[in-house]
Protein backbone atom coordinates (compact mmCIF):
# COMPACT_ATOMS: atom_id res chain seq x y z
CA UNK A 1 0.00 0.00 0.00
CA UNK A 2 1.59 3.27 -1.16
CA UNK A 3 1.89 6.28 1.03
CA UNK A 4 0.54 9.64 -0.02
CA UNK A 5 3.29 11.91 -1.40
CA UNK A 6 4.47 14.70 0.95
CA UNK A 7 2.98 17.36 -1.32
CA UNK A 8 -0.47 15.79 -1.07
CA UNK A 9 -0.21 15.58 2.71
CA UNK A 10 0.69 19.27 2.84
CA UNK A 11 -2.32 20.11 0.69
CA UNK A 12 -4.59 18.14 2.98
CA UNK A 13 -3.15 19.86 6.04
CA UNK A 14 -3.59 23.27 4.43
CA UNK A 15 -7.22 22.41 3.63
CA UNK A 16 -7.89 21.42 7.23
CA UNK A 17 -6.28 24.61 8.58
CA UNK A 18 -8.32 26.70 6.15
CA UNK A 19 -11.56 24.97 7.11
CA UNK A 20 -11.00 25.15 10.87
CA UNK A 21 -9.28 28.53 11.21
CA UNK A 22 -9.41 30.71 8.08
CA UNK A 23 -13.06 30.21 7.10
CA UNK A 24 -14.51 30.95 10.59
CA UNK A 25 -12.30 34.02 11.00
CA UNK A 26 -13.38 35.28 7.58
CA UNK A 27 -17.01 34.77 8.58
CA UNK A 28 -16.44 36.59 11.87
CA UNK A 29 -14.82 39.53 10.12
CA UNK A 30 -17.61 39.72 7.54
CA UNK A 31 -20.28 39.65 10.26
CA UNK A 32 -18.47 42.32 12.23
CA UNK A 33 -18.15 44.61 9.22
CA UNK A 34 -21.87 44.25 8.44
CA UNK A 35 -22.89 45.26 11.97
CA UNK A 36 -20.10 47.63 12.93
CA UNK A 37 -20.94 51.31 12.95
CA UNK A 38 -18.44 54.17 13.40
CA UNK A 39 -18.45 55.07 17.09
CA UNK A 40 -16.41 57.64 18.97
CA UNK A 41 -14.94 55.92 22.03
CA UNK A 42 -15.76 59.03 24.09
CA UNK A 43 -19.49 58.74 23.38
CA UNK A 44 -19.82 54.95 22.99
CA UNK A 45 -22.34 53.29 25.27
CA UNK A 46 -20.91 52.38 28.70
CA UNK A 47 -24.06 52.09 30.84
CA UNK A 48 -25.31 49.02 32.71
CA UNK A 49 -26.55 46.05 30.69
CA UNK A 50 -28.78 44.91 33.57
CA UNK A 51 -26.90 41.64 34.15
CA UNK A 52 -25.52 42.42 37.62
CA UNK A 53 -27.83 42.17 40.64
CA UNK A 54 -28.53 45.43 42.45
CA UNK A 55 -25.95 45.55 45.26
CA UNK A 56 -28.31 47.52 47.51
CA UNK A 57 -30.81 44.64 47.34
CA UNK A 58 -28.34 41.74 47.29
CA UNK A 59 -26.67 41.09 50.66
CA UNK A 60 -24.84 38.00 49.36
CA UNK A 61 -21.29 38.08 48.06
CA UNK A 62 -21.22 38.01 44.25
CA UNK A 63 -18.52 37.06 41.72
CA UNK A 64 -19.17 37.64 38.03
CA UNK A 65 -16.98 37.29 34.95
CA UNK A 66 -17.90 39.11 31.75
CA UNK A 67 -16.83 39.14 28.10
CA UNK A 68 -17.72 41.69 25.43
CA UNK A 69 -16.53 42.18 21.89
CA UNK A 70 -13.50 44.44 21.73
CA UNK A 71 -13.77 47.99 20.38
CA UNK A 72 -13.89 48.59 16.62
CA UNK A 73 -11.80 46.29 14.36
CA UNK A 74 -10.50 44.21 17.27
CA UNK A 75 -14.05 43.02 17.88
CA UNK A 76 -13.96 41.05 14.64
CA UNK A 77 -11.45 38.71 16.24
CA UNK A 78 -11.80 38.82 20.00
CA UNK A 79 -13.34 39.92 23.26
CA UNK A 80 -12.36 41.88 26.35
CA UNK A 81 -12.95 40.07 29.66
CA UNK A 82 -13.12 41.27 33.27
CA UNK A 83 -14.16 40.41 36.83
CA UNK A 84 -16.82 42.19 38.87
CA UNK A 85 -17.12 41.27 42.56
CA UNK A 86 -19.10 42.38 45.60
CA UNK A 87 -18.39 41.23 49.15
CA UNK A 88 -21.15 40.28 51.57
CA UNK A 89 -23.08 43.36 52.63
CA UNK A 90 -21.20 45.66 50.25
CA UNK A 91 -23.26 48.27 48.42
CA UNK A 92 -21.02 48.54 45.37
CA UNK A 93 -18.99 46.36 43.00
CA UNK A 94 -15.28 46.33 42.27
CA UNK A 95 -14.04 45.68 38.72
CA UNK A 96 -10.76 43.94 37.96
CA UNK A 97 -9.44 44.24 34.41
CA UNK A 98 -6.42 45.06 32.30
CA UNK A 99 -6.34 48.03 29.94
CA UNK A 100 -3.25 48.93 27.95
CA UNK A 101 -3.75 52.71 27.87
CA UNK A 102 -2.70 53.03 31.52
CA UNK A 103 0.86 52.11 30.58
CA UNK A 104 1.11 55.03 28.17
CA UNK A 105 0.69 57.41 31.10
CA UNK A 106 3.22 55.75 33.36
CA UNK A 107 0.64 53.73 35.26
CA UNK A 108 -0.04 50.01 35.40
CA UNK A 109 -2.02 47.70 33.12
CA UNK A 110 -4.16 46.33 35.97
CA UNK A 111 -7.15 48.45 36.89
CA UNK A 112 -9.02 47.85 40.17
CA UNK A 113 -11.87 50.31 40.36
CA UNK A 114 -15.52 50.81 41.22
CA UNK A 115 -16.91 51.12 37.70
CA UNK A 116 -20.25 49.75 36.50
CA UNK A 117 -19.87 45.96 36.82
CA UNK A 118 -21.91 44.98 33.76
CA UNK A 119 -21.34 48.00 31.52
CA UNK A 120 -21.47 47.88 27.75
CA UNK A 121 -17.90 47.76 26.46
CA UNK A 122 -17.71 50.77 24.13
CA UNK A 123 -21.15 49.94 22.73
CA UNK A 124 -20.88 46.14 22.85
CA UNK A 125 -23.21 44.25 25.16
CA UNK A 126 -21.36 41.96 27.61
CA UNK A 127 -22.00 38.26 28.12
CA UNK A 128 -22.00 36.74 31.61
CA UNK A 129 -19.50 33.86 31.61
CA UNK A 130 -19.55 32.89 35.28
CA UNK A 131 -21.50 33.84 38.38
CA UNK A 132 -21.12 32.67 41.95
CA UNK A 133 -23.15 33.88 44.93
CA UNK A 134 -23.02 32.98 48.59
CA UNK A 135 -21.57 33.83 51.96
CA UNK A 136 -18.17 33.42 53.64
CA UNK A 137 -16.81 30.96 51.05
CA UNK A 138 -17.48 33.40 48.22
CA UNK A 139 -15.98 36.22 50.28
CA UNK A 140 -12.83 34.09 50.64
CA UNK A 141 -12.70 33.59 46.87
CA UNK A 142 -13.04 37.35 46.36
CA UNK A 143 -10.05 37.90 48.65
CA UNK A 144 -8.04 35.43 46.55
CA UNK A 145 -9.11 37.15 43.31
CA UNK A 146 -7.92 40.46 44.74
CA UNK A 147 -4.60 38.96 45.83
CA UNK A 148 -4.04 37.31 42.43
CA UNK A 149 -4.84 40.56 40.59
CA UNK A 150 -2.29 42.46 42.67
CA UNK A 151 0.37 39.85 41.88
CA UNK A 152 -0.30 39.66 38.13
CA UNK A 153 3.14 39.17 36.53
CA UNK A 154 2.52 41.46 33.52
CA UNK A 155 1.38 44.60 35.31
CA UNK A 156 3.89 46.66 33.29
CA UNK A 157 3.30 44.97 29.94
CA UNK A 158 0.46 44.91 27.43
CA UNK A 159 0.26 43.53 23.91
CA UNK A 160 -2.99 43.00 21.99
CA UNK A 161 -1.62 39.92 20.20
CA UNK A 162 -0.71 37.29 21.24
CA UNK A 163 -0.59 38.67 24.80
CA UNK A 164 -0.26 39.50 27.58
CA UNK A 165 -3.57 41.39 27.45
CA UNK A 166 -6.90 41.61 29.26
CA UNK A 167 -7.70 37.94 28.59
CA UNK A 168 -4.27 36.85 29.82
CA UNK A 169 -5.09 38.64 33.07
CA UNK A 170 -8.46 36.91 33.54
CA UNK A 171 -6.96 33.52 32.67
CA UNK A 172 -4.17 34.15 35.22
CA UNK A 173 -6.68 34.81 37.99
CA UNK A 174 -8.81 31.83 36.93
CA UNK A 175 -5.81 29.51 37.29
CA UNK A 176 -5.05 30.98 40.72
CA UNK A 177 -8.69 30.47 41.80
CA UNK A 178 -9.65 27.13 40.17
CA UNK A 179 -12.89 26.96 42.15
CA UNK A 180 -14.33 29.31 39.50
CA UNK A 181 -14.07 26.56 36.85
CA UNK A 182 -13.95 29.33 34.25
CA UNK A 183 -14.18 28.34 30.59
CA UNK A 184 -13.12 31.40 28.60
CA UNK A 185 -14.54 31.71 25.07
CA UNK A 186 -12.37 30.84 22.05
CA UNK A 187 -12.50 34.53 21.08
CA UNK A 188 -10.60 35.48 24.27
CA UNK A 189 -7.32 35.91 22.38
CA UNK A 190 -4.46 36.00 24.87
CA UNK A 191 -5.95 33.54 27.35
CA UNK A 192 -3.41 30.93 26.24
CA UNK A 193 -0.38 33.17 26.73
CA UNK A 194 2.02 31.70 29.30
CA UNK A 195 5.20 33.18 30.80
CA UNK A 196 8.19 32.91 28.47
CA UNK A 197 9.91 30.39 30.75
CA UNK A 198 6.84 28.11 30.88
CA UNK A 199 5.21 25.98 28.22
CA UNK A 200 3.16 23.65 30.44
CA UNK A 201 0.35 24.64 32.81
CA UNK A 202 -3.16 23.85 33.93
CA UNK A 203 -5.91 25.15 31.65
CA UNK A 204 -7.47 28.54 32.51
CA UNK A 205 -10.30 26.63 34.20
CA UNK A 206 -7.75 25.43 36.75
CA UNK A 207 -8.03 21.79 35.70
CA UNK A 208 -6.70 19.67 32.89
CA UNK A 209 -3.57 20.31 30.84
CA UNK A 210 -2.34 23.17 28.69
CA UNK A 211 0.69 23.30 26.41
CA UNK A 212 1.51 26.66 24.88
CA UNK A 213 4.50 28.22 23.16
CA UNK A 214 4.22 31.96 23.70
CA UNK A 215 0.48 31.92 23.08
CA UNK A 216 1.13 31.21 19.39
CA UNK A 217 0.66 27.46 19.25
CA UNK A 218 -0.72 25.11 21.85
CA UNK A 219 -3.23 22.57 23.08
CA UNK A 220 -5.74 22.34 25.94
CA UNK A 221 -7.38 19.16 27.19
CA UNK A 222 -9.60 19.80 30.23
CA UNK A 223 -13.04 18.95 31.64
CA UNK A 224 -14.34 22.52 31.28
CA UNK A 225 -12.69 23.55 28.00
CA UNK A 226 -12.89 20.17 26.26
CA UNK A 227 -10.22 20.02 23.55
CA UNK A 228 -8.82 23.25 22.12
CA UNK A 229 -6.09 23.87 19.55
CA UNK A 230 -4.39 27.27 19.52
CA UNK A 231 -2.78 28.47 16.30
CA UNK A 232 -1.30 31.97 16.11
CA UNK A 233 -3.53 33.06 18.99
CA UNK A 234 -6.71 31.71 17.38
CA UNK A 235 -8.62 28.90 19.08
CA UNK A 236 -10.65 26.04 17.62
CA UNK A 237 -11.97 23.06 19.50
CA UNK A 238 -14.75 20.86 20.81
CA UNK A 239 -16.64 21.23 24.05
CA UNK A 240 -18.34 18.19 25.51
CA UNK A 241 -20.49 19.58 28.33
CA UNK A 242 -22.70 20.68 26.68
CA UNK A 243 -21.53 19.67 23.21
CA UNK A 244 -20.43 22.62 21.07
CA UNK A 245 -17.96 23.78 18.46
CA UNK A 246 -15.42 26.45 19.38
CA UNK A 247 -14.38 28.51 16.39
CA UNK A 248 -12.05 31.50 16.00
CA UNK A 249 -13.82 34.75 15.22
CA UNK A 250 -17.29 33.19 15.62
CA UNK A 251 -17.00 31.89 19.17
CA UNK A 252 -18.96 29.03 20.69
CA UNK A 253 -21.48 27.35 18.37
CA UNK A 254 -23.92 25.22 20.35
CA UNK A 255 -26.09 25.22 23.48
CA UNK A 256 -25.29 28.00 25.93
CA UNK A 257 -23.58 27.09 29.16
CA UNK A 258 -25.09 28.01 32.52
CA UNK A 259 -22.91 30.77 34.03
CA UNK A 260 -24.06 30.04 37.58
CA UNK A 261 -22.09 27.78 39.88
CA UNK A 262 -23.91 26.22 42.85
CA UNK A 263 -24.37 28.63 45.73
CA UNK A 264 -21.56 28.48 48.24
CA UNK A 265 -22.09 29.18 51.90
Amino acid sequence: MSRRPPRQRLRNLAAVVALVFVVPVTGGVASHLLHDRPVDWRTARRDSSGLAPDPTRTPDAVIQVYAARAFRWRGAFGVHTWFAVKSSGARHYTRYEVMGFGLRHGGSAVRIHGGTPDAYWFGNRPELLRELRGGPKVDALIARIDRAARHYPYDTRYRVWPGPNSNTFVAWIAREVPELALDLPPTAIGKDYLPSDRWLSTAPSGRGLQISLGGLIGLIVAPEEGVEINLLGLTAGLDFSPPALKLPGLGRIGPSTDPALPRSG
